[in-house]
């Protein structure tokens, strides 16, 4: 991908991903939390995890938790409760990603913040809570499985860019994966590949903020 195009007064909006760019994932914390309540090893889970159809269904929407959940008990072969997989889809939750709290707070000063993301009720339910305060400087948070759409499908960029009301040329947009970074850009939007917080230092850095 080639490098985004950054400069002072090159933006008038901001628009971040969530996961491993504003709140860190641990995935593995799911797997153990499930592996623990069915008596079997992690690995044994992590081989039979797939995010298969009823995975995009339940992140737009389509499907309800209990659904999913059900899903989820046939494809690992695990018989645990409602409870218990809820407690494990939650765990992945392990923090703020480190000094992101203070460049968004920076931001927040110069520029409107806008999240977007993929997400299911079940997490929506929880992370909002769990992490209001750096969740607080958004204006306003477009999940999937709200708007019915998701990343990186054309149309969740143009619900996004259009409910915002600038032109996409002028929303930079940051996100930890590739496919998803190739459909903003392919929709007008500026992309920022985020590896690391340093990535979201530098491109703010590059903006004149």
């Amino acid at each position: 991908m080639s490098p985004p195009l950054l400069a002072p007064g090159a933006a008038d909006v901001l628009l971040f991903d969530l996961g491993r760019v504003v709140l860190d994932i641990d995935f593995n914390k799911a797997l153990a939390c499930w592996a623990g309540h069915a008596g079997c090893a992690p690995a044994e889970i992590a081989a039979r995890f797939v995010r298969e159809e009823s995975y995009r269904h339940h992140e737009v929407g389509k499907i309800d938790d209990a659904a999913y959940f059900e899903s989820l008990r046939q494809s690992l072969g695990i018989r645990l409760s409602d409870g218990q997989l809820l407690e494990g889809w939650n765990a992945i939750f392990v923090g703020e990603m480190p000094g992101i709290a203070a460049l968004l707070a920076r931001a927040a000063k110069r520029l409107p913040l806008y999240a977007f993301s993929n997400t299911n009720n079940a997490h929506v339910d929880y992370f909002p809570v769990a992490y209001a305060d750096v969740l607080g400087h958004f204006r306003e948070m477009f999940l999937s499985s709200a708007i019915g759409l998701r990343k990186p499908d054309a149309d969740a960029y143009d619900h996004v860019v259009k409910a915002i009301g600038v032109p996409a040329s002028r929303i930079v947009f940051f996100d930890d994966l590739a496919d998803n970074i190739e459909g903003a850009r392919a929709r007008g939007l500026i992309g920022v590949h985020v590896r690391s917080t340093d990535d979201v230092a530098k491109a703010l850095a590059e903006l004149g903020i």
